[in-house]
Protein backbone atom coordinates (compact mmCIF):
# COMPACT_ATOMS: atom_id res chain seq x y z
CA UNK A 1 0.00 0.00 0.00
CA UNK A 2 1.05 3.68 -0.53
CA UNK A 3 0.34 6.35 2.65
CA UNK A 4 0.79 10.06 2.20
CA UNK A 5 2.25 10.94 5.42
CA UNK A 6 2.09 14.86 6.68
CA UNK A 7 3.41 14.80 10.33
CA UNK A 8 6.35 16.61 12.04
CA UNK A 9 9.99 15.37 11.46
CA UNK A 10 12.73 15.54 14.19
CA UNK A 11 16.59 14.61 13.50
CA UNK A 12 16.94 13.00 16.88
CA UNK A 13 14.40 10.33 18.00
CA UNK A 14 11.16 8.57 16.76
CA UNK A 15 8.04 11.21 16.97
CA UNK A 16 5.71 11.76 13.84
CA UNK A 17 6.95 10.77 10.59
CA UNK A 18 9.79 9.05 11.91
CA UNK A 19 7.67 7.21 14.26
CA UNK A 20 5.07 6.25 11.70
CA UNK A 21 7.61 6.12 8.22
CA UNK A 22 9.66 2.72 9.68
CA UNK A 23 7.04 0.87 10.77
CA UNK A 24 5.53 1.20 7.60
CA UNK A 25 8.06 0.65 5.25
CA UNK A 26 9.00 -2.49 7.74
CA UNK A 27 5.61 -3.85 6.69
CA UNK A 28 6.64 -3.61 3.17
CA UNK A 29 4.56 0.13 2.72
CA UNK A 30 5.47 2.74 0.42
CA UNK A 31 5.60 6.04 2.37
CA UNK A 32 5.35 9.13 0.98
CA UNK A 33 6.60 11.82 4.02
CA UNK A 34 6.21 15.35 4.10
CA UNK A 35 7.52 17.08 7.36
CA UNK A 36 5.28 19.77 9.01
CA UNK A 37 8.30 20.52 10.88
CA UNK A 38 12.05 20.36 10.94
CA UNK A 39 13.08 19.83 14.83
CA UNK A 40 16.46 18.92 16.20
CA UNK A 41 14.06 16.04 18.57
CA UNK A 42 10.69 16.44 20.20
CA UNK A 43 9.99 19.24 22.08
CA UNK A 44 9.71 17.07 25.05
CA UNK A 45 13.23 17.83 25.88
CA UNK A 46 12.24 21.15 26.68
CA UNK A 47 14.67 22.41 24.46
CA UNK A 48 15.39 22.19 20.56
CA UNK A 49 16.26 23.81 17.40
CA UNK A 50 14.21 24.51 13.68
CA UNK A 51 10.78 25.57 12.73
CA UNK A 52 7.70 24.90 11.99
CA UNK A 53 7.33 24.48 7.77
CA UNK A 54 5.16 26.88 6.38
CA UNK A 55 2.25 26.23 4.61
CA UNK A 56 3.46 27.26 1.25
CA UNK A 57 6.69 24.48 1.54
CA UNK A 58 3.70 21.77 2.54
CA UNK A 59 1.80 22.73 -0.07
CA UNK A 60 4.32 23.07 -2.93
CA UNK A 61 5.31 19.35 -2.04
CA UNK A 62 2.01 17.90 -1.57
CA UNK A 63 1.51 19.57 -5.51
CA UNK A 64 4.63 18.00 -6.63
CA UNK A 65 3.65 14.77 -5.59
CA UNK A 66 -0.16 15.72 -7.20
CA UNK A 67 1.76 16.32 -10.46
CA UNK A 68 3.51 13.49 -10.65
CA UNK A 69 -0.01 12.23 -10.67
CA UNK A 70 0.45 10.01 -7.95
CA UNK A 71 -2.18 10.72 -6.07
CA UNK A 72 -4.56 8.26 -7.45
CA UNK A 73 -2.32 5.50 -5.87
CA UNK A 74 -2.42 6.75 -2.67
CA UNK A 75 -4.28 4.23 -0.47
CA UNK A 76 -4.68 6.66 2.98
CA UNK A 77 -3.55 9.68 4.18
CA UNK A 78 -1.91 9.83 7.49
CA UNK A 79 -1.40 13.38 9.08
CA UNK A 80 -0.79 14.32 13.31
CA UNK A 81 0.63 17.39 14.62
CA UNK A 82 -0.83 20.87 13.15
CA UNK A 83 1.50 23.78 14.02
CA UNK A 84 -0.77 26.42 13.25
CA UNK A 85 -3.64 27.32 11.67
CA UNK A 86 -2.53 28.09 8.05
CA UNK A 87 -0.91 24.63 7.79
CA UNK A 88 -4.62 23.00 8.81
CA UNK A 89 -5.95 24.74 5.38
CA UNK A 90 -3.13 22.87 3.81
CA UNK A 91 -4.19 19.57 5.76
CA UNK A 92 -7.74 19.93 4.58
CA UNK A 93 -6.90 20.59 1.09
CA UNK A 94 -4.31 17.77 0.22
CA UNK A 95 -7.11 15.59 2.28
CA UNK A 96 -9.42 16.62 -0.47
CA UNK A 97 -6.89 16.22 -3.36
CA UNK A 98 -6.44 12.65 -2.35
CA UNK A 99 -9.76 11.63 -2.22
CA UNK A 100 -10.47 13.14 -5.48
CA UNK A 101 -8.49 11.32 -7.11
CA UNK A 102 -8.47 8.37 -5.30
CA UNK A 103 -12.27 8.49 -3.87
CA UNK A 104 -11.53 4.78 -1.83
CA UNK A 105 -8.41 6.58 -0.07
CA UNK A 106 -8.76 6.66 4.09
CA UNK A 107 -8.05 9.58 5.79
CA UNK A 108 -6.50 8.93 9.14
CA UNK A 109 -7.02 12.06 11.24
CA UNK A 110 -4.29 12.11 14.58
CA UNK A 111 -5.38 15.06 16.93
CA UNK A 112 -2.21 15.98 18.03
CA UNK A 113 -3.13 17.99 21.15
CA UNK A 114 -1.15 16.99 24.24
CA UNK A 115 -1.02 14.16 26.63
CA UNK A 116 -2.12 13.73 30.19
CA UNK A 117 1.29 14.26 31.48
CA UNK A 118 2.33 17.23 29.43
CA UNK A 119 -1.46 18.72 29.04
CA UNK A 120 -1.91 21.04 25.84
CA UNK A 121 1.36 21.65 23.46
CA UNK A 122 -0.15 23.26 20.37
CA UNK A 123 -0.91 27.06 19.71
CA UNK A 124 -3.95 27.73 20.67
CA UNK A 125 -6.54 27.42 18.28
CA UNK A 126 -5.35 24.28 17.19
CA UNK A 127 -7.95 22.16 19.14
CA UNK A 128 -10.55 24.14 17.74
CA UNK A 129 -9.21 23.13 14.40
CA UNK A 130 -9.24 19.47 14.79
CA UNK A 131 -12.63 20.01 16.81
CA UNK A 132 -14.54 21.23 14.14
CA UNK A 133 -12.91 20.77 10.90
CA UNK A 134 -10.71 18.11 10.59
CA UNK A 135 -12.25 15.31 12.80
CA UNK A 136 -15.49 15.69 11.20
CA UNK A 137 -13.99 14.85 7.19
CA UNK A 138 -11.91 12.26 8.40
CA UNK A 139 -12.26 8.42 8.16
CA UNK A 140 -10.85 7.13 10.61
CA UNK A 141 -9.10 9.37 14.23
CA UNK A 142 -6.99 8.06 17.08
CA UNK A 143 -7.03 10.42 20.38
CA UNK A 144 -5.33 9.37 23.30
CA UNK A 145 -6.94 9.40 26.24
CA UNK A 146 -5.93 13.35 27.19
CA UNK A 147 -7.29 14.58 23.73
CA UNK A 148 -10.60 12.45 23.80
CA UNK A 149 -11.58 14.15 26.80
CA UNK A 150 -10.72 17.65 25.69
CA UNK A 151 -12.03 17.28 22.48
CA UNK A 152 -15.46 15.70 23.80
CA UNK A 153 -15.65 18.75 26.65
CA UNK A 154 -15.98 15.62 29.06
CA UNK A 155 -14.10 13.89 31.74
CA UNK A 156 -13.29 10.32 30.43
CA UNK A 157 -13.33 7.59 33.70
CA UNK A 158 -14.86 4.37 32.81
CA UNK A 159 -14.98 2.36 29.77
CA UNK A 160 -18.41 3.08 29.23
CA UNK A 161 -17.47 6.74 29.37
CA UNK A 162 -14.75 5.92 26.62
CA UNK A 163 -16.64 4.76 24.29
CA UNK A 164 -19.47 6.95 24.63
CA UNK A 165 -17.00 9.74 24.49
CA UNK A 166 -15.46 7.97 21.19
CA UNK A 167 -18.87 7.54 19.42
CA UNK A 168 -19.79 11.26 20.12
CA UNK A 169 -17.08 12.07 17.45
CA UNK A 170 -18.02 9.80 14.96
CA UNK A 171 -20.36 12.33 12.91
CA UNK A 172 -18.13 12.28 10.68
CA UNK A 173 -15.31 9.11 10.90
CA UNK A 174 -16.63 5.64 10.56
CA UNK A 175 -13.42 4.90 13.06
CA UNK A 176 -12.22 6.41 16.63
CA UNK A 177 -9.15 4.36 18.19
CA UNK A 178 -8.47 5.66 21.53
CA UNK A 179 -4.53 4.73 21.76
CA UNK A 180 -4.43 5.02 25.17
CA UNK A 181 -6.51 4.67 28.09
CA UNK A 182 -6.44 4.34 31.84
CA UNK A 183 -9.53 4.03 33.74
CA UNK A 184 -10.10 4.87 37.12
CA UNK A 185 -10.35 2.55 39.81
CA UNK A 186 -8.39 0.26 37.14
CA UNK A 187 -5.60 -2.39 37.28
CA UNK A 188 -2.86 -0.01 38.00
CA UNK A 189 -0.65 -2.23 36.04
CA UNK A 190 -2.61 -2.56 32.54
CA UNK A 191 -3.53 0.16 29.98
CA UNK A 192 -5.79 0.07 27.09
CA UNK A 193 -6.68 0.87 23.50
CA UNK A 194 -10.17 0.65 22.26
CA UNK A 195 -11.41 0.91 18.47
CA UNK A 196 -15.28 2.44 18.51
CA UNK A 197 -17.73 2.74 15.50
CA UNK A 198 -21.41 3.77 15.70
CA UNK A 199 -22.13 0.01 16.33
CA UNK A 200 -19.63 -1.63 17.72
CA UNK A 201 -16.53 -1.47 20.05
CA UNK A 202 -13.58 -3.22 20.60
CA UNK A 203 -10.98 -3.27 23.76
CA UNK A 204 -7.26 -4.63 23.97
CA UNK A 205 -5.46 -4.84 27.61
CA UNK A 206 -1.66 -4.45 27.76
CA UNK A 207 0.92 -5.10 30.70
CA UNK A 208 2.03 -1.27 31.34
CA UNK A 209 5.65 -1.29 31.08
CA UNK A 210 6.69 1.65 33.73
CA UNK A 211 9.37 3.87 32.38
CA UNK A 212 11.09 6.94 34.60
CA UNK A 213 10.24 9.38 31.34
CA UNK A 214 7.68 7.36 28.75
CA UNK A 215 8.80 7.77 24.88
CA UNK A 216 7.12 9.88 22.57
CA UNK A 217 5.88 8.51 19.75
CA UNK A 218 3.80 5.62 20.95
CA UNK A 219 0.95 6.95 19.51
CA UNK A 220 2.02 8.00 16.15
CA UNK A 221 3.38 4.63 15.63
CA UNK A 222 0.51 3.26 16.77
CA UNK A 223 -2.23 5.56 14.56
CA UNK A 224 0.11 3.79 11.14
CA UNK A 225 0.42 0.21 12.14
CA UNK A 226 -2.92 0.10 13.26
CA UNK A 227 -4.51 1.60 9.57
CA UNK A 228 -2.10 0.04 7.95
CA UNK A 229 -3.35 -3.24 9.30
CA UNK A 230 -7.37 -2.50 9.14
CA UNK A 231 -6.97 -1.37 5.60
CA UNK A 232 -5.13 -4.82 4.51
CA UNK A 233 -8.02 -7.28 6.37
CA UNK A 234 -10.72 -4.60 6.90
CA UNK A 235 -10.98 -6.81 10.30
CA UNK A 236 -10.87 -4.04 13.43
CA UNK A 237 -10.32 -6.41 15.93
CA UNK A 238 -7.11 -8.30 14.02
CA UNK A 239 -5.64 -4.44 13.40
CA UNK A 240 -5.93 -3.45 17.11
CA UNK A 241 -4.44 -6.84 18.25
CA UNK A 242 -1.00 -6.06 15.85
CA UNK A 243 -1.03 -2.85 16.65
CA UNK A 244 -0.68 -3.29 20.04
CA UNK A 245 1.33 -6.39 20.38
CA UNK A 246 3.63 -4.61 17.68
CA UNK A 247 4.19 -1.02 20.21
CA UNK A 248 4.49 -3.30 23.40
CA UNK A 249 6.91 -5.70 22.00
CA UNK A 250 8.84 -2.70 21.03
CA UNK A 251 8.71 -0.41 23.99
CA UNK A 252 9.09 -3.61 26.25
CA UNK A 253 12.80 -3.82 23.89
CA UNK A 254 13.25 0.12 24.64
CA UNK A 255 13.25 -0.50 28.49
CA UNK A 256 15.53 -3.67 28.28
CA UNK A 257 17.88 -1.21 26.50
CA UNK A 258 17.49 1.62 28.76
CA UNK A 259 16.76 4.15 26.50
CA UNK A 260 13.93 7.28 26.27
CA UNK A 261 13.75 6.59 22.69
CA UNK A 262 11.14 4.00 21.28
CA UNK A 263 13.97 1.70 19.76
CA UNK A 264 12.06 1.09 16.18
CA UNK A 265 15.20 -0.07 14.18
CA UNK A 266 16.34 -2.31 17.11
CA UNK A 267 13.47 -3.93 17.62
CA UNK A 268 11.98 -4.05 14.42
CA UNK A 269 12.08 -7.87 13.88
CA UNK A 270 9.79 -7.78 17.06
CA UNK A 271 7.82 -4.94 15.48
CA UNK A 272 7.04 -7.25 12.61
CA UNK A 273 6.82 -10.90 14.40
CA UNK A 274 5.90 -9.21 18.30
CA UNK A 275 6.90 -12.60 20.02
CA UNK A 276 3.75 -11.86 22.82
CA UNK A 277 0.29 -11.46 20.96
CA UNK A 278 -2.43 -9.60 22.36
CA UNK A 279 -6.60 -10.37 21.69
CA UNK A 280 -9.00 -7.95 20.99
CA UNK A 281 -12.26 -8.82 22.98
CA UNK A 282 -15.79 -7.09 21.40
CA UNK A 283 -17.90 -5.08 24.31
Amino acid sequence: MRFLSLQSHVAYGYVGNRAATFPLQRLGHEVWAVNTVEFSNHTGYGAWQGRTASAEQVADIVHGIEALGLLASCDALLTGYVGDAALGDVVLDTARKVRAANPKAVWCCDPVLGDIDTGIYVKPGIDSFFKNRALPLADLITPNHFELEHLTDRTVETLDEAVAAARSLLAGPRLALVTSFRRAGGHAEQIEMLAVTPDAAWRIVTPLIAFEIMPNGTGDAVAALFTAHWLASGDIAAALGKAASSIWAVLEATRAMGERELQLVAAQDRLVSPPRRFTAERL
